[in-house]
């Protein structure tokens, strides 16, 4: 069973698509598998994805929209979830994940199913978070680690303790009893959605040992039901995990990652979510270490305004995806991307060689780090990259500068001579600022810029002449913000295939300190 768990784990998989499973609650127009297949899956026909991890419902702890006997079935029809047709599906006879399993393996996909080990969707403060709250929960509080009214420092109140007994095998059943009636090719245990399992971390103190300990006993159990049932059927259920892309922050939060993976208790790896901690290699290294698979998790940007748009696009997705590819990783994981099955994205981000040639937009991050902080008291002392958005601005001083790594995972001198353009947004730059912008190591001159002033609101004539921009722009929160955008052409030759040392300075005659609010590297073709 271990050689063809192997196997089966370094099989080829381009993209794995993510499915949060929300169309029997929110968009089928009636109970039928056409109308469910027709909202995510038949677009999927003939793309890049090879492998569907399908959750069966975005909700509290034991709520499923599959069949369950452990858990409880999520078909309420209140308020927006008036559409709710679980209940309909399953009293014709119709499992929405028997469904989706049944699709996959007729078209040739991997298919797993994805337990979000601990969504506390349920603790939400708008319209859909009480109508979340599992019974389970409401009969038994003591398994929580808080309550509305006593929430603990960190995480979500209605997080389940993974420190008590009875969680730890309600979450075995629940996957026990997916594995024994479905036929899935393996199951993918999402421990970042959402991050938070034990007392001590929940309270500003890192996981103790022990706690570290009960949640590896779980993995291990469900490792040995897996390769039992594996072995009674001939075929090998994988075990998939998403978790945090550092092994020291997850040990902080009570999952021994590293531990996992010596104990042969993990197929397949995938990374990153709500942060990313340490740059791709730094997983890559880690999990080729023991034999295992490396995937990132590409999840939607959570920035808002003017930065959003430009961490949203496809143009940001290719960069993230292009880097990725270059760091060595297997393949790519699209989490809470349903662009509709004409996206071009299906089709690219699968295939480092069909990357090169599309227009990118290369950022520092493309995903806020303030969350590595809500999960873990001071959380980002585990944070080893150095984002700079409108979240981690750069304050730089009259006299100094500031270094800025970014990273291009393609050499741009073999792709075609695109137009790149270096895209830096300041806040508080007045008349008498002076910037100094070098690229690795490059003063920016003739035809770029090597000094250039501008004035808060309206370009100077020095700025038109050298074919730079400044105008008003946003904050994140799409606010004006009276910022200048310094756009400066780059000539590929500057740009290294890795990473790229930024450094930005501002001239001790100015009058004021400044701060470098976000930096953007525009491939155009």
């Amino acid at each position: 069973m271990k050689e063809l768990r192997k196997k089966a784990a370094w099989k080829k998989r381009r993209i794995i698509y993510d499915n949060d499973g929300n169309e029997p609650v929110y968009f089928c127009e009636e109970a039928t598998p056409e109308s469910l297949l027709e909202c995510r899956m038949k677009g999927l026909i003939g793309t890049q994805v090879d492998t569907v991890l399908y959750c069966t419902w975005s909700s509290g702890f034991g709520y499923f929209t599959h069949d369950t006997k452990v858990g409880q079935v999520f078909d309420c029809t209140e308020e927006k979830f008036s559409n709710n047709r679980t209940r309909e599906f399953l009293d014709k006879g119709l499992d929405p994940l028997t469904i989706v399993v049944n699709f996959c393996h007729a078209n040739n996909l991997e298919v797993f199913w994805s337990f979000r080990v601990n969504d506390t969707h349920d603790a939400a403060k708008t319209w859909y978070g009480p109508l979340m709250v599992p019974q389970l929960k409401k009969d038994h509080p003591e398994y929580l680690l808080g309550s509305k009214e006593s929430r603990p420092p960190f995480g979500q109140w209605s997080s389940m303790n993974f420190g008590l007994p009875e969680v730890r095998e309600l979450a075995f059943r629940f996957v026990e009893e997916v594995c024994l009636n479905y036929d899935i090719d393996g199951v993918h245990l999402d421990f970042f959605r959402h991050a938070m399992f034990f007392r001590n971390p929940s309270m500003g103190l890192e996981a103790s040992q022990e706690e570290r300990d009960q949640m590896t006993e779980l993995m291990g159990r469900i490792r040995a039901m897996a390769d039992d049932l594996g072995d009674s059927r001939g075929r090998p259920i994988l075990i998939s995990v998403r978790v945090p892309d550092s092994v020291d922050y997850s040990r902080a939060i009570g999952l021994d990652i590293e531990q996992w993976l010596k104990c042969d208790l993990v197929d397949i790896l995938t990374v990153g979510g709500y942060f990313r901690l340490n740059p791709w290699e730094y997983s890559v290294q880690l999990g080729h270490k023991y034999g295992v698979p490396v995937y990132p998790s590409l999840d939607e940007t959570r920035f808002q305004g003017e930065a959003g748009k430009i961490r949203g696009c496809k143009e940001s997705y290719r960069a993230r995806a292009t880097n990725a590819w270059a760091a060595g990783m297997d393949g790519i994981l699209l989490f809470n991307y349903y662009k509709g099955k004409t996206d071009p994205l299906y089709n690219e981000l699968g295939d480092p060689n069909r990357l090169v040639g599309l227009d990118k937009n290369y950022t520092t991050g493309a995903r806020q780090t303030g969350m590595c902080k809500s999960y873990l008291k001071n959380g980002d002392r585990f944070l080893n990259c150095a984002p700079v958005s409108p979240e981690n601005p750069r304050t730089i001083e009259p006299g100094e500068s500031v270094a800025v790594e970014l990273e291009v995972g393609e050499d741009l001198k073999k792709s075609g001579k695109p137009q790149i353009l270096l895209c830096l947004q300041f806040d508080g730059l007045d008349e008498t600022g002076a910037v100094n912008v070098s690229v690795n190591e490059n003063e920016l001159s003739q035809g770029v810029i090597k000094k250039i002033q501008i004035s808060g609101n309206q370009p100077s004539e020095e700025v038109s002449s050298v074919t730079s921009t400044q105008r008003k722009s946003t904050d994140a929160d799409g606010k004006p913000a009276g910022a200048g955008l310094l756009e400066i052409p780059l000539e590929p030759e500057i740009v290294t295939k890795g990473m790229n040392a930024i450094q930005v300075g501002l001239e001790a005659s100015s009058h004021q300190k400044i701060e470098l609010k976000d930096i953007l590297l525009k491939v155009r073709y």
